[in-house]
């Protein structure tokens, strides 16, 4: 065992000290300005670790610690993404969502895993670049999500059309649905990258154990465990069974850690895929008793987590940028991470929702925030542990570019853009109401004339 130094342990105790008040500072000083937390707090990492005599953050020697701490942070934003959508799954409430799965997804996979291939990676190396690069990330895009559940006088009481739900319009909808499902989904690809490294004889001597085992199995186990457990969890929470008590009488927050140690553990175990076990297990626990106030209880306790581990990811993430993380990146590699960004993930989210009943604006919107963040990281270091892959400095090296540019880049735009797409999404509401009112004014009036 590594013994800790006094002086790095006090180091690493101030820095705890130091996100925790930018956990509780920085998001109301972001909230009205074109920043977001992310930018702040990887500028404020850079310059602690950039300091004399700071701990060594490179990932690449703390392999297995970079991907836990990354696999907690995104563990814990996909249960509080489940637990804030309002909208009931289903196949055309979440059709947005279906059509950035299944074609937006692997199109980004398969365009950025030829940009790479293309700026000199290896087959292998060039399609894991594209499966940890491709979800959209739960952790850094709560700018663009939405907000806290609605419930008690904010519950729905009259069932809405399927593409229109109140509180969730489509681009806050759509990129929390899909930041929520897509990084169990990534998976597959992932296995994909670590068998096309290590396994002889080409592509058939393994695709079709990935497909059945690691496409299909994995995936099957996620989403059938993660929402039994979910809706298990729903049961003993709101209506348990003889004279239990409910967990919602409580009002114990730290239920929402169980709910994500539990789906996650048991579906890891069964072998599937445990991030999407969680986002499954929030949304079937979300939809026992979709008006309880339970619901904010639990969101809260699980945002108050997810910000603390962000600002801890986010902090290390700079200061890696500062300390050599960045030394293997070519003005190639850096080319692939804008033309995913910049043209990739855009014209992959715009053909996907070609057809869908949203505006221009809209569509537009949803597919360029395709953010990414910590779960990139988790994927990569996960990954290069497993097989050895050629490129490994390049491979981190664009992979940082690439969030750091995305944090810049969407970071400023999120907070115009979404202010302004939400100002005429109001418009169109008071409009709509307006006619309503007309409408049933005529209504009543050909009512009255009829009655004389």
């Amino acid at each position: 065992m590594v013994a800790v130094g006094a002086t790095a342990f006090h180091a690493a105790v101030a820095l705890a000290g130091l996100a925790f008040l930018l956990a509780a500072w920085v998001p109301a000083w972001t909230a009205r300005r074109p920043l977001s937390m992310p930018m702040v707090l990887v500028l404020v990492g850079g310059a602690v670790f950039a300091l004399p005599n700071m701990p060594d953050v490179d990932p690449r020697e703390h392999l297995a610690l970079t991907e836990h701490l990354a696999e907690f942070g995104v563990l814990i934003a996909l249960l509080g993404a489940g637990l804030k959508i309002d909208r009931p799954m289903g196949l055309r409430r979440w059709a947005p969502t279906w059509r950035l799965l299944a074609v937006a997804m692997p199109v980004t996979i398969v365009g950025t895993a030829l940009l790479g291939w293309a700026g000199g990676l290896v087959p292998s190396s060039a399609l894991l670049l594209g499966a940890l690069l491709a979800p959209t990330d739960p952790v850094l895009a709560a700018d663009v999500q939405v907000g806290e559940p609605s419930v008690g006088d904010d519950e729905v009481t009259e069932t809405p059309s399927p593409t229109d739900w109140p509180d969730e319009d489509a681009v806050r909808f759509s990129l929390t649905s899909e930041a929520g499902l897509n990084d169990g989904l990534a998976f597959p690809f992932v296995w994909a990258a670590v068998a096309a490294a290590t396994t002889s004889g080409g592509v058939g001597a393994w695709v079709g154990g990935w497909l059945v085992a690691d496409v299909l199995g994995r995936i099957v186990v996620g989403v059938a465990v993660g929402w039994v457990i979910g809706r298990v969890l729903g049961r003993v929470s709101f209506r348990p069974p003889g004279r239990l008590a409910a967990l919602a009488d409580t009002g114990d927050g730290f239920v929402a850690l169980a709910a994500t140690c539990v789906a996650y553990g048991v579906t890891e175990l069964l072998h599937g895929y445990g991030f999407l076990a969680v986002f499954m297990a929030a949304v079937g626990l979300r939809s026992s008793e979709r008006g309880h106030d339970y619901h904010r209880v639990l969101h809260a306790f699980a945002g108050e987590v997810e910000q603390v581990m962000t600002v801890l990811l986010l902090v290390l993430l700079g200061g890696a940028a500062t300390t050599g993380l960045l030394g293997s990146l070519t003005w190639t590699g850096a080319a692939v991470g804008l033309g995913l960004i910049l043209v990739v993930r855009p014209v992959a989210g715009a053909v996907s929702l070609i057809g869908m009943p949203v505006t221009k604006r809209e569509r537009r919107a949803i597919a360029f925030f395709g953010i990414r963040g910590v779960g990139s990281i988790y994927y990569l270091a996960f990954a290069v542990g497993r097989a050895d892959f050629a490129h490994v400095d390049e491979l981190w090296a664009i992979t940082l570019f690439t969030i750091l540019a995305s944090i810049l880049i969407h970071g400023v735009t999120a907070t115009p853009i979404m202010e302004r797409l939400d100002r005429r999404r109001e418009i169109r509401l008071a409009r709509a109401a307006s006619l309503a009112r007309r409408a049933d004014r005529r209504s009543q009036g050909q009512a009255g004339q009829r009655s004389v």
